[in-house]
């Protein structure tokens, strides 16, 4: 039987009612009972005695991410980094809310490991201390820069920390990727609805102590890479421009290596730096050798000579220059479109038409019109640029 309920305020009584409407009613009448019940309990002070209540958020001291952290060599790390500390305990909620949204949209990647769901396993890794040794005296700095590198003092500086022995490389690892993984569970844990001050507070401390780790590490193989990349160095490559590509492939390498298949870290950094200095140097022929050509097709002369012989080092970055203040009056599609197509800045490949095409929302001969008058402009900008210190 079907119940049609109109606008009038008689209510039929539960006889003329189905048994399932029936039950229905009187659920809703004892839930709406018990709200009100409750109302009247928190009205005189008593606790409610409703069971879908939220509990409150626990609050979290130094023990809930274990009595670990509170070790000399974390407390010690804390401080340093203190000065960087985000306050969020007088941060207004809309920028909480906004911090905590961007917190669960930057990925925390760490090398797994399975001990690292083990009870009570942060206590383990951190029981023994990693007894780091003080810089090294400035005769090793010294030394250093007089090695024939060529190296100035100040870069010479970077070599100062100690190599690490293999059980003090272990336990960084180990405990850079655990911190990590701590990290990783409490940011599961936050919600930009309901905010934590604490538990945020707390996942930027685990990556900053990562971090501190990830530090100790790179330090200690600073002079692997120097060691390395001074081969590649030349009239074409600047050393301090080598020297920096090859520190990030070292951070890299750090935040990729897994510690438990038993390798030392500087066998697998040496293949990570060196074949990104191989890359480097090829791609930056390559970008030359391009930019040659682009200036030859733009009808500007260059002599056999200088196309024989390698550009010099200040040559060459007056020339870039040239044609980067020749790029930024294109507008920004035209921009776009001439350095993928020569393959000119962050671009590594030449991208086609139809690629192009697709990620500006526009057709391929839309595209071909556009290279077509970009390359018009930079004939004509080329007329005007005098590039006589380049012939000199």
């Amino acid at each position: 039987m079907t119940i049609v309920i109109s606008g009038s305020t008689n209510r039929p009584s539960e006889a003329h009612l189905p048994l399932q409407a029936t039950a229905d009613r009187s659920a809703a009448d004892r839930s709406a009972a018990k709200r009100l019940d409750d109302k009247a309990r928190l009205r005189k002070g008593a606790p409610s005695l409703s069971t879908s209540r939220t509990p409150p958020e626990p609050t979290w001291g130094p023990a809930r991410a274990g009595s670990w952290i509170r070790m000399a060599e974390l407390t010690a790390a804390l401080s340093s980094i203190e000065p960087y500390w985000v306050d969020f305990e007088t941060m207004e909620k809309d920028e909480l809310v906004r911090r905590t949204k961007a917190r669960l949209r930057q990925p925390i990647e760490f090398i797994t490991n399975p001990d690292f769901d083990k009870a009570e396993i942060g206590a383990v890794i951190f029981s023994s201390p990693l007894e780091l040794v003080a810089p090294q005296p400035k005769s090793v700095v010294r030394s250093v820069s007089e090695s024939g590198s060529g190296l100035p003092i100040q870069l010479g500086r970077l070599c100062e920390a100690t190599l690490l022995k293999p059980e003090q490389e272990v336990m960084l690892f180990q405990r850079m990727n655990f911190l990590l993984h701590q990290a990783a569970v409490h940011c599961r844990m936050l919600n930009p609805k309901r905010p934590s001050r604490v538990r945020l507070a707390l996942v930027d401390r685990l990556i900053a102590l990562a971090h501190w780790h990830r530090d100790r590490i790179v330090e200690a193989n600073l002079r692997l890479v120097f060691s390395i990349v001074k081969k590649f160095a030349n009239v074409n490559n600047a050393f301090d421009e080598l020297l920096s590509d090859g520190i990030v492939a070292l951070m890299r390498a750090v935040e990729k290596f897994d510690y438990d298949r038993g390798f030392r870290f500087s066998t697998y950094a040496t293949q990570v730096v060196r074949r990104n200095a191989y890359r480097t140097v090829v791609h930056r022929q390559e970008e030359r050798q391009k930019v040659l050509g682009g200036l030859q097709s733009m009808n500007l002369e260059i002599s056999d000579e200088g196309a024989e012989s390698s550009l010099s080092e200040s040559r060459w970055h007056e020339l870039r220059r040239h044609l980067a203040e020749m790029l930024d009056q294109l507008d920004r599609r035209e921009k776009l479109i001439i350095r993928a197509r020569f393959s000119l800045g962050p671009h590594r490949k030449v991208r086609t038409l139809q690629g192009l095409a697709d990620r500006l929302g526009i057709s391929k001969e839309r595209v071909r019109q556009l290279e077509s008058r970009a390359m018009d402009k930079l004939r004509l900008m080329a007329d005007d640029v005098a590039f006589a210190e380049l012939d000199a």
